[in-house]
């Protein structure tokens, strides 16, 4: 947030110390949530609460990160870029959490998302110690700048998982008859995706008042809320094994920034843009805590408390059994029970 206060649109170079907190954060925030998980198994505490806040934190992150990546090495410069690589991260993530609806199972490719963590702090790192600006300069003979040869690398990366995801449909699902885990079409979590990423290609090339470009940020930000709450509600419905909803509230926002081109923009579509930012944010906000509520009154768990047992005691029986308790799903990841990240394909 303070890297955008300092460089909205990503075409201001912000200050080097802006981008080594935001190396340093990252860093930070990476290894916190690789090692909750072994914290979670130590304090007797797995439980599908785990699986919900770890995604569910990751999926607002990944919004935050593409968008300090993209500001650090000045892509604002080329606004369909910084477009295709802010979606193109939030849109992997939505479809991570897809294959596994599909299969049951989170798989992780060679180069994934610890890898490419690692590069958002390389960027971030080279942005502090040479200047964010070092990334519009020229590469000798070839003639292309600095920032073209992230695009280049991060694209591959990319394409790469794409690879990876589409697997899916060949391998089928591990419901019946190749179905979900649910029993649903392969193919359904396809249509949330579709009423966010679509409405945001078509509002900002179509926007008279060049709303992308001129408020990049705030329009990504706005956005990414959107697909946060619905990439939570995807999680949700594999841990439930529930047939996911395609509709949602959450999509008011884009729903009237395009009615409002539509006609003509009769409203500002600034006003329209912010709107949907606090619309998105405080119905993500609002979803998450009743869904934990709940979940926590029904495994009989208090939220960010961890139950003292004295050396030798019986562990309370809401933690020892909360997993026999619970058909939110066989077993939590990495940070709600079991270490995923350790086999490449563990089912949960």
């Amino acid at each position: 947030l303070i890297l955008i206060c300092y460089s909205p649109n990503g075409v201001e170079a912000p200050p080097r110390w802006t981008c080594l907190l935001c190396a340093l954060g990252l860093f930070i925030y990476q290894s916190l949530d690789s090692i909750d998980g072994k914290q979670a198994r130590r304090t007797n505490t797995s439980s599908p609460l785990g699986e919900l806040f770890d995604h569910g934190c990751d999926s607002i992150s990944t919004v935050f990160v593409a968008l300090s990546a993209c500001i650090s090495c000045q892509l604002g410069h080329y606004p369909n870029w910084l477009f295709f690589q802010c979606f193109c991260a939030i849109a992997l993530f939505y479809c991570a959490h897809w294959q596994t609806y599909v299969s049951g199972t989170m798989r992780f490719g060679r180069i994934d998302v610890t890898e490419a963590q690692f590069s958002i702090i390389a960027i971030h790192l080279v942005s502090a110690a040479l200047g964010p600006e070092i990334w519009l300069t020229k590469i000798p003979i070839v003639g292309l700048s600095w920032n073209y040869t992230i695009l280049v690398f991060i694209t591959f990366g990319y394409t790469l998982n794409i690879i990876n995801f589409l697997k899916m449909f060949t391998q089928g699902g591990s419901g019946k008859n190749g179905s979900s885990v649910a029993g649903t079409s392969v193919l359904s979590p396809s249509i949330p995706l579709t009423l966010v990423v679509l409405p945001a290609l078509m509002i900002a090339q179509k926007s008279p008042q060049n709303l992308f470009t001129e408020h990049a940020s705030v329009y990504i930000m706005a956005f990414g809320m959107v697909a946060a709450k619905v990439t939570n509600k995807l999680v949700i419905a594999h841990m439930t094994k529930a047939e996911m909803e395609y509709l949602d509230w959450s999509l008011l926002g884009p729903s009237l920034l395009f009615l409002n081109q539509y006609f003509n923009c009769i409203v500002p579509e600034i006003w329209l843009l912010w709107f949907t930012l606090i619309w998105g944010t405080q119905d993500l906000l609002r979803y998450c805590a009743q869904v934990c509520l709940e979940i926590c009154q029904h495994l009989r768990i208090d939220l960010f408390r961890i139950p003292y047992t004295p050396k030798g005691a019986t562990p309370h029986p809401a933690t020892a059994s909360v997993s026999s308790q619970s058909n939110f799903g066989s077993s939590a990841d990495k940070n709600g029970g079991s270490a995923h990240r350790k086999s490449k394909s563990k089912p949960h």
